[in-house]
């Protein structure tokens, strides 16, 4: 749903999916977008993780899933997403991921859009990859503060949903959300204050004392510490 979730999980993914190049697109890309759009064009198979901003007007051969994460905040939307597999007379897939509490929006997109779908059973034996996750982030400042900013730009796109009625604000399970992020503590935003979080546990370990890998980065960031101490 957002640039910053985009450049989150296309890390992560680089990071867990060793066999399959994973390439990642979104709307701040300004320069570096036609070139990744056209390598990804040429790839024998592969992975684009990205925003709407790929959601119509471009065409890629033989793309078999489109996997939603994020149900798109516009009901057009989901059937241009849907619309980049089964492309002229081709057979593809197109699954969206929902929480119980969002299943109207199947009903919705039935009425809306002509629309119909068909639940898929959840897999059993799902790996859990979030203590990896964690890892990362512990290991590396920049996999830290990204984790951080793509739940913010998440809350923040899920409360101007235009379906406002499903996707209620209020009814999101922060602490759930915020591990399925693998952050390491809750951040600072408007959304969260006044907030109490029992079942989420924050690492105990101080995270301004997490580095970034890049040795440059680091050291800007230890020379702004040493300014504002």
């Amino acid at each position: 749903s957002t640039c910053a979730c985009v450049e989150y999980y296309g890390k992560a993914l680089e990071s867990l999916i060793k066999q399959v190049k994973i390439m990642s697109i979104h709307g701040k890309m300004k320069h570096k977008r036609n070139r990744i759009f056209t390598e990804f064009r040429k790839l024998p198979g592969g992975i684009l993780v990205c925003t709407d901003v790929m959601a119509r007007g471009i065409d890629i051969p033989e793309v078999h899933w489109v996997l939603q994460y994020d149900p798109p905040s516009s009901a057009s939307a989901f059937v241009h997403r849907c619309g980049r597999t089964a492309r002229i007379g081709n057979v593809g897939s197109a699954l969206v991921f929902l929480l119980p509490m969002e299943e109207s929006y199947v009903n919705f997109l039935s009425i809306n859009q002509k629309c119909p779908m068909q639940e898929m059973k959840p897999h059993t034996n799902v790996l859990d990859l979030l203590p990896k996750l964690k890892s990362m982030a512990l290991a590396d400042r920049a996999m830290f503060e990204k984790g951080m900013k793509a739940f913010v730009s998440y809350v923040q796109a899920y409360a101007k949903h235009e379906c406002h009625l499903i996707f209620r604000i209020k009814d999101l399970d922060f602490a759930s959300l915020a591990r399925g992020f693998a952050l390491l503590k809750m951040p600072k935003m408007p959304e969260l204050r006044g907030k109490c979080f029992p079942d989420f546990t924050p690492v105990t370990v101080n995270t301004d004392s997490i580095s970034f890998k890049d040795k440059n980065r680091e050291k800007q960031r230890q020379k702004k510490l040493e300014q504002q101490r």
